[in-house]
């Protein structure tokens, strides 16, 4: 989930487009709290056919790929050239030095999300078997890892500062410090020999998810604003569309196992899902325990597939797919802002990209 669409957008980009397609999640009251239901928009294709679209049509917009394709383009001796030169228009007012600083804030943005995905490859020694290699080589795998991760950030670090901008440099530290301790969370959870111990609710599961998967994103968006000198409120829905949009797209990632194919094609999932930590709420502990011991079988291997059926036949699935279109709306929301354009269009696009189910 690459922000550069906004980043570009923050104050270059005007050109109209008709207004985008009607029908957005709306609200219900009742005793139970809000609900969603679909409008007209339920028309708009699946976001499993429909995403590669969406993210095609943005980066046209941009008129580069919005997705961290290859290192070998931010290194290039190619690309350090044009940065030179660009550099030259450092005092000057010309437009192009806005948009570069933009530009130059989304690759810092890719550099920090690909260093954790790489520190997050790095395996466990003595969890290994046998048949996954030799234990040299998978040592040697985690130096690499390591060694490859801190130069991406090191890298991103050195290119934040050249930014010259105060509140971003906060900004984008502050984001890799939620990364540290969201990462820290996540294996605090997977160390646990057993994970009945790990007993969450679904406000507890938001924190988490905003510290290591929403924050870069959120911050990157309002630190782009920043860059183009919008004020404080424009900033906060910078930060809120990035929020929510990253959090309707985590959801939806924790939903695919329960919605997509049939039974026999179930995969094991996460524990600590969105769906798994509502069925836990809406069932009660002493019953889902009950529910983890039956799917156990000789040896504590768990069948997935038997304990994919009792969690689809609780509440815990609809309700994550509400909430997904719940932070869904609020991200259309933080975009009404903003004036008509292709980029908000692209942008609205992403979030009914991630908020289909059917």
């Amino acid at each position: 989930m690459c922000p550069l669409v906004l980043l570009r957008w923050g104050g270059c980009c005007s050109r109209l487009l008709p207004p985008p397609p009607p029908g957005l999640w709306s609200a219900r009251g009742g005793g139970g709290g809000v609900r969603w239901r679909r409008g007209l928009f339920s028309g708009f294709p699946s976001a499993a056919s429909h995403w590669s679209k969406v993210v095609s049509e943005a980066e046209k917009i941009v008129g580069y790929p919005t997705s961290f394709m290859s290192l070998r383009c931010l290194l290039s001796d190619e690309l350090s050239n044009i940065a030179m030169q660009v550099r030259k228009l450092v005092g000057t007012k010309h437009p192009l030095l806005n948009t570069a600083s933009q530009r130059s804030l989304a690759e810092i943005t890719e550099l920090i999300h690909t260093a954790f995905l790489v520190h997050r490859g790095i395996v466990n020694i003595g969890e290994l078997k046998s048949c996954d290699g030799l234990l040299k080589d998978m040592q040697f795998g985690n130096k690499i890892a390591v060694l490859s991760g801190d130069f991406l950030l090191a890298n991103a670090c050195t290119s934040l500062a050249q930014l010259q901008n105060t509140k971003v440099v906060e900004l984008i530290s502050s984001a890799i410090g939620d990364l540290v301790q969201g990462i820290y969370y996540d294996n605090s959870n997977l160390s646990e020999e057993d994970c009945l111990t790990h007993d969450i609710g679904i406000s507890t599961w938001k924190e988490q998810i905003f510290l290591s998967h929403s924050a870069l994103l959120a911050k990157s968006c309002q630190a782009a604003m920043e860059l183009a000198k919008h004020d404080a409120e424009i900033q906060d829905m910078a930060f809120q569309y990035g929020k929510n949009m990253s959090m309707s797209h985590k959801l939806h990632l924790d939903l695919q196992p329960f919605i997509k194919g049939k039974s026999s094609d179930s995969v094991a999932f996460s524990l600590n899902s969105a769906p798994v930590v509502l069925h836990q709420e809406f069932l009660g502990r002493e019953a889902w325990i009950k529910q983890i011991r039956e799917a156990q079988s000789k040896g504590n291997l768990m069948d997935f597939t038997k304990l994919q059926e009792a969690i689809k036949a609780g509440k815990g699935v609809t309700s994550a797919i509400d909430l997904c279109h719940y932070h869904g709306n609020r991200a259309l929301e933080a975009l009404e802002c903003f004036p008509p354009s292709e980029a908000r269009s692209a942008l609205e696009n992403m979030v009914y990209a991630v908020t289909r189910f059917s």
